[in-house]
């Protein structure tokens, strides 16, 4: 008997035309590390008396249709994660092409997201999927991906594929080696790590259904924070967050072969952090940022993708 095994799950992506409503084709394979995205329905006890101690059957409460994808940063199957979290980008050049995705948009696309386990078999498809959160973190060596958080409406279980033969992209990943940090247009030296996170906070339209699925899922107010871990060794980021002055932090990887993306955040306030000097070792500082929209600009953030994928 076949048994299932991560190393042979797949998953496959699509952005709807309708909420809720997978399309029929138009799938693309996508590279994730892991994912828990799935549907749960608890059972809610009998509260009813007069039957002796032993409880009434069980009834089944609302279904719930979420969870994360792990996946990697890379120069094509990144911007549907992009295009999720922010919306349709606004695509210039003739080949390579660049992608900008910028913040504040008031809808966002949903997607249907097939996980499959071919060897059970077992497909799940997951409709009227609406990114909530991404995050991902730079430091100095390691695996770069990002997290993204899901909100689904919910799963579809068959045993066989409704994605049909997905179209595979060219895994084009970046690194850390690869990553930059500026500020203000110069190079932020000193940095040991860095942590980014978006964050659309959904709000689910939990309404009376028969399905107990929800009838949505809509953005409200964005947040887009995140921290800066830095060896002690001058003032220049503790005299802004004094001053309480914003400045530009932008988050960039390239690759050799021309691919690159670049995270503009355009307006970053510091809080003052407190300095410790906990041992012989260097001093260490952090500043959990916040971010807001630029008046200049007119957003908050923009997201650059340069690839050879001509549209999204």
């Amino acid at each position: 008997m076949a048994r299932a095994q991560g190393a042979r799950a797949q998953m496959a992506l699509a952005f709807e035309t309708t909420y809720g409503t997978p399309p029929v084709g138009g799938f693309t394979k996508m590279p994730f590390a892991s994912t828990s995205l799935g549907a749960e329905q608890p059972l809610l006890n009998s509260e009813l008396l007069g039957y002796g101690r032993d409880p009434l059957a069980p009834i089944k409460d609302a279904v719930t249709a979420d969870g994360d994808v792990v996946v990697p940063l890379d120069a094509e199957a990144f911007g549907f994660w992009l295009k999720a979290a922010f919306g349709a980008p606004t695509t210039t050049g003739t080949g390579p092409w660049t992608h900008e995705f910028q913040s504040g948009a008031w809808t966002l696309p949903s997607m249907s997201i097939e996980t499959g386990m071919p060897e059970v078999p077992r497909f799940a498809m997951y409709s009227g999927c609406v990114l909530d959160q991404m995050t991902w973190q730079m430091q100095r060596s390691g695996l770069l991906t990002a997290t993204a958080r899901l909100v689904a409406q919910g799963e579809t279980v068959g045993t066989s594929s409704s994605a049909g033969t997905p179209a595979a992209l060219e895994l084009k990943r970046f690194g850390h080696f690869n990553g930059s940090i500026t500020r203000n247009g110069s190079a932020l030296g000193n940095v040991i790590s860095a942590d980014i996170t978006y964050a659309n906070n959904l709000d689910r339209i939990e309404t009376i259904r028969n399905d107990g699925r929800i009838d949505g899922a809509d953005p409200s107010i964005a947040a887009l924070t995140g921290s800066i871990e830095v060896r002690f060794a001058d003032s220049t980021l503790v005299t802004q967050a004094i001053n309480g002055d914003p400045c530009k932090l932008e988050f960039g990887y390239a690759l050799p072969s021309g691919e690159s993306f670049t995270f503009t955040v355009h307006a970053v306030y510091l809080p003052r952090p407190r300095i410790e000097i906990s041992g012989p070792q260097g001093v260490q500082a952090t500043f959990d940022w916040q971010a807001a929209r630029d008046s200049v600009v007119g957003r908050m953030c923009t997201a650059t993708l340069v690839n050879d994928v001509e549209t999204y």
